[in-house]
Formats: structure tokens, sequence, C-alpha cells
């Protein structure tokens, strides 16, 4: 027993020991104390002769000291002990250290016709070139590895190295080689892309793009060059090609419509709204599922219901019974009973019977969660009606009904902002204080938006006039009465002009003037922010509101310019950085990629 216990701790004494030299080896190396290190890796390789690390790591000191015969001697010492390619590679780099040029092409061509016949060694004899920036050799180990025992990686590997080369042509090549050959990975391939891909289809790189595919599509058809296509069209906003890509890849592939959703929803997003609609009409007419034709069926009434003007609500109401009546209340038809209530509250301006719709679709055999997507529906609409009691049951119910789901956080959220809109800040701020720490990061922000509000304005005095006003005007601004809202925030401007509220009710008002076409107003609400309040947290928002309005609105480039500019420079830790320095490179004449 002894004996068992002397030699296992003369074991970890050695393990100990090892990994105390191993640890100070790589710290004098990396301190560029080389000498010490060598010492250390020395004796460790000397123990493990096997490992090729403390090898590697060997050579290196040795290079790093100009000690090049040292380790030539250490190389074909390892040679002679394994006779690994890579070696080769070394023994090739150490005369290329040397100036040694021709000696050492003579060994990187002997590592690459070694890989011709020891196959099983072309990743890491590539590896190695890679490691000392020999591009060229690494691409050649590559490639004919491609042709000896093709491997998935070697494309992506060699993507990156095209990359490198700045040979863009080959790096698309070989990148869409890898997609071919592993499918799942075409959006992370299309993110890396997108760096070389702009909105301009005259761009070099977005025409090169091009002729890839179509030389892909004429020696190799697949339907993943066409989705390819359609990515390239989409990223130029040309969605009328990229629709025609989508309807060939629908050809060969009829069973699946998900390329045309995304389409539709992408197009809806760009603004390109007649364009979305042709593409939920294709998904329409060839679904087969009712799931797809209720969603399709959906999204093209509310897309339809943006463009309309209240002369058109009859005919679309009837479109929104006609779907309800052939495909009835229940869990599969949650959405649309959604868009329905919705619709009847904000457009057809029928909060009552919008109510009583969803009350009757509650009645139906449904899930929890469906129960309750209904139900916050049906808070949110008696909320706009000032019904605050009853909203507030059923966001508590919702809260019961689907604890520690996203959905209950929302639920509770709305809660706190529905005894906001009451008045009630104490508790709004008590409910606020806890969502902060909801794993929904958009009900966090939310939360920790509201919450500051409150905590900011609600001491400015005892009886909150401001703030009780200014959630009085957001109440007002969701019932769909931006006159009344206005109203209310004038009110604000003039009878409390000492309050602390009053930046952020200019910053309100000016976004409620703009979705009333009252630019001019807008626009002397985001100055006067600039102007006296140029050192609260707001200014930087009035800038890049302002430098919206002059690009998108007012069409004056050169203050659209001045004030992203200023964001730029002096606001570099602001949410819109990113977006106002892309805006400015873009009016400036940038290309962007």
């Amino acid at each position: 027993m002894k004996s068992i216990v002397t030699l296992f701790f003369s074991i970890f004494c050695f393990l100990a020991s090892a990994q105390i030299s191993t640890g100070s080896a790589k710290d004098y190396f990396e301190q560029g104390a080389f000498e010490k290190a060598l010492t250390l890796y020395q004796k460790l390789l000397n123990k493990q002769r096997s490992n090729s690390y403390y090898f590697l790591r060997v050579i290196e000191c040795h290079q790093q000291l100009g000690q090049y015969k040292a380790a030539q001697k250490e190389i074909e010492t390892q040679i002679k002990r394994s006779n690994y390619p890579q070696n080769l590679v070394e023994l090739g780099y150490n005369y290329q250290l040397q100036n040694q040029l021709t000696q050492a092409d003579l060994y990187y061509e002997k590592a690459l016709k070694s890989i011709e016949i020891q196959s099983n060694y072309i990743y890491a004899v590539a590896q190695r070139f890679e490691d000392h920036s020999l591009i060229d050799y690494a691409i050649r180990a590559y490639e004919m590895g491609l042709e000896k025992v093709p491997n998935d990686a070697f494309y992506y590997q060699l993507a990156g190295l095209y990359a490198t080369q700045q040979n863009i042509e080959k790096m698309m090549e070989r990148y869409l080689d890898y997609v071919e050959t592993n499918p799942p990975y075409m959006s992370q391939v299309m993110r890396l892309l997108s760096e070389y891909i702009s909105e301009d289809a005259n761009q070099p790189y977005n025409q090169l793009f091009k002729n890839v595919l179509l030389k892909k599509l004429q020696t190799k058809p697949n339907p993943l060059w066409n989705q390819w296509l359609s990515w390239l069209y989409v990223q130029q906003n040309d969605f009328k090609k990229a629709f025609i890509q989508e309807k060939a890849v629908y050809r060969r592939t009829p069973e699946s419509l998900q390329g045309m959703i995304n389409l539709a929803l992408l197009a809806q997003e760009a603004n390109s709204y007649d364009m979305a609609l042709s593409v939920f009409e294709f998904i329409i007419q060839n679904a087969k599922e009712p799931r797809l034709q209720i969603q399709a069926n959906c999204s093209r009434l509310e897309l339809q219901l943006e463009q309309s003007k209240p002369g058109s609500y009859k005919e679309i109401k009837a479109r929104y019974e006609s779907l309800i009546d052939t495909y009835k209340l229940g869990v599969e038809t949650v959405a649309l009973q959604l868009s329905y209530a919705q619709f009847l509250a904000f457009y057809d301006q029928n909060p009552e019977v919008a109510i009583t719709f969803l009350k009757t679709a509650l009645k139906a055999n449904l899930t929890d969660l469906a129960s309750s997507e209904l139900k916050m529906k049906l808070a949110d609409i008696l909320v706009t009606q000032n019904k605050f009691n009853q909203a507030l049951i059923y966001y508590t119910q919702i809260q019961m009904r689907v604890k520690n789901s996203t959905l209950s956080q929302e639920a509770r959220f709305k809660a706190a902002k529905t005894s906001y809109y009451k008045g009630d800040f104490e508790w709004a701020e008590t409910q606020l204080k806890v969502l902060k720490s909801s794993t929904s990061q958009l009900t966090a922000n939310d939360a920790l938006e509201l919450q500051l509000l409150i905590s900011d304005h609600r001491g400015s005095d005892s009886l909150h006039s401001a703030l009780k006003l200014y959630a009085k005007a957001e109440l007002l601004s969701i019932q769909k009465k931006p006159s009344e809202a206005l109203a209310v925030l004038d009110s604000i401007l003039k009878n409390h002009k000492t309050d602390p509220i009053i930046d952020q009710t200019l910053l309100v008002q000016a976004q409620l003037y703009e979705t009333q076409k009252q630019f001019s107003k807008a626009e002397a609400n985001y100055i006067r922010i600039i102007t006296d309040y140029k050192d609260d947290i707001l200014v930087d928002d009035a800038y890049f509101y302002l430098a919206e309005l002059y690009r998108t609105k007012l069409l004056q480039i050169e203050k659209a310019k001045l004030n992203y500019e200023t964001i730029i420079f002096n606001h570099e830790d602001s949410i819109h950085f990113v977006e106002a320095r892309k805006q400015y490179r873009i009016l400036r004449g940038d290309s962007i990629n």
C-alpha cells in the first residue's frame, strides 16, 4: 500500500512539475525571453519527442535567436525520427529565414510532392504553409487535396486564402463550392460575401459574383445557384429579378415556399409593396398547406391596409370575414384573428366590435399560448378605450397562464405601462424594476427606458402634472389621435417650461409632426433640442432624426451630411453612430460594401 501511495505521489509531482515548466516556457516565450524559453522547451521535448507543439516552439526559439544551424539540426533529427512532410515545410522556412530562397523552394516542393503520396497529411502541410504566410503554397496544397481526397473543409480554407490574395473571383467560387456540399452554412457564407456586395448592381464585385453564379448555372445546374442569384438581387433591391429566381427554385423544388415567404417579407421591409403583394399572391395560389395560405393572405391584407384609404376598408373587411368563414376560429387561425381585431379596432374604428370578436374567439378550443395571444390583443384594445382595470385583469391572466415565457414578460411590461397611463407611477416603477432583468432583451430595454422616464421626472413636482400629461399624450398617440396628442404635448411646452421632461416632449412631438407631414415644425423641434438642451442625453437623437428628416423628406443633403457628421465626431457612443456613418459615407459618394 505504501509503495502505491509513493508511486501515485511521484506521478503527481512529475505532472505538476511538467505543468509548471510548460507554463513558464510559454510565459518566457510570450515575453520575448527566447533563451529561457528554449531551455525549458528543449527539456520538455527531450522527454516527449513526439510532441509537435514542443518541437515547433524549440524551432521558433532557435530562429528568433538567429540559431538557424541549430534549428536545422533539430528539424533534420525530427525528419529522421518521423518522416512527416510538414517538417519539410519547416526546413524550407528555416532556409528562407536565411534568405536561401532556392533551397527553401526546393523543400517546399518536396513537401507538396510528399502529400501526393501521403494524402492524409494534406491539411497539416497546408496549415504549416499558412502559419508561415506562404499563401501560394498553402493554396496549392489544398487544391491538390481536392483532387486527391475531396474534403469540404478545403473549400472553406481556400476561400479565405484567395481572399487574402485579393483573388475575389476564386474566393467566391470556393465559398459557393463549400455551400454546395454544406447547405446549412449558406447563411454564414452570405454574411461573409455581403462584405463585398453592395446595393449598386454595377459595382465590380456585384458583377463578378453574378458572372460566377451564371457560369455555375450553365456548367452545373442547381436550384442553389438560383437561390444565390435571388439573394444577390435582394441586396441590390431588385425584387422583380429576385422573384424570377425564386420561381425557378420553386419549379425545381415545389415542396417548399420558404424562399418566397422570405422574399415577400424582405420586399415589404424595403417598401417595395407592389412586389411584396405579387409574391404573397403567388404563395396564396401555390401553397398546399392551410397554414401558409392563411399566413400569406393575412400578410397581403395587412400590406394592402398600409397603402389603402378608408374608402377601401369595406372591401378589406369583407376579405377578412371571408377568410375567417373559410378557415374558422381556432388555434390555426390565431394570427388571422389578431390581424382582424387590429383592423376592426384601429382602421375600421370599431373597437367594441373588435372586443366582442376576441371574446368570442376565446371560447374556441385553444392552447394556453393561443389563448394568451388573443387576450394580449384584447387587453391592448381595452387600454385604448381607457378601460385600464379590465386590461390589467387580462395582462395578469397571461402572466399566470404562460409563466416565464417571453409573452408573460411582455404582458407584465404592458401592465406596468397601463399603470403608467393611469398615473400610478409608483406601482409602474416597481414592476419595471423587476423587468429590467428580463430574459427578453427587447422587453428589458423597454422596461429600462420607461423606468428611467418615470424616475427622472416623477419627482419634479408633487402632483406629477407634466408626466401625467406626457403619459396622456402617449396614450392618445396609440389611440390614433395624433392631433389631440400634439395639443397635449403643446400644453406641456407652454405650461411646464421648467420641467425636465421638456426635451423628451419636444422629441416625441417632432416625431408626431413627421407622421402628420408637418416637417417644418418637426425641424424646429429638433433644432430647439440641439440648441437649448445640447448637454442632455437626447441631443444625439435630435441630430440623427434631423439628419434623416433632411435626407428623406426635406431633401437638403448638405444639412443632412452636417448633422450625420456631428454624430460621427462628437457622439461616438450614440446608438445611431453606425447608421449615421453609413448614411454620411453614402451621401459623400463613398463606395460602401
